[in-house]
C-alpha cells in the first residue's frame, strides 16, 4: 500500500512542477506582451485636443 501513495505523491508532484513550468513561461510573456501594447499605444498620434497657452477655457 506504501508504493501506491508514494506513486500517488509522485505523481501529484510533477504535475505541481510542469503546471509551474507552464506558468514560468506564460507570466513573463504576458507582461512583456501587455508592455509592448503600452508603448504602442502610447506612440500612436492620436488626435487630442491640446489647449495652448494663454486660452480662455
Amino acid at each position: 500500500m506504501g508504493a501506491k501513495i508514494a506513486r500517488a505523491v509522485f505523481l501529484v508532484m510533477a504535475m505541481m512542477f510542469f503546471a509551474v513550468l507552464a506558468l514560468d513561461i506564460a507570466v513573463p510573456t504576458l507582461v512583456l506582451c501587455i508592455m509592448a501594447l503600452s508603448t504602442w499605444l502610447v506612440s500612436l498620434d492620436l488626435p487630442v485636443a491640446h489647449k495652448h497657452g494663454g486660452e480662455a477655457a
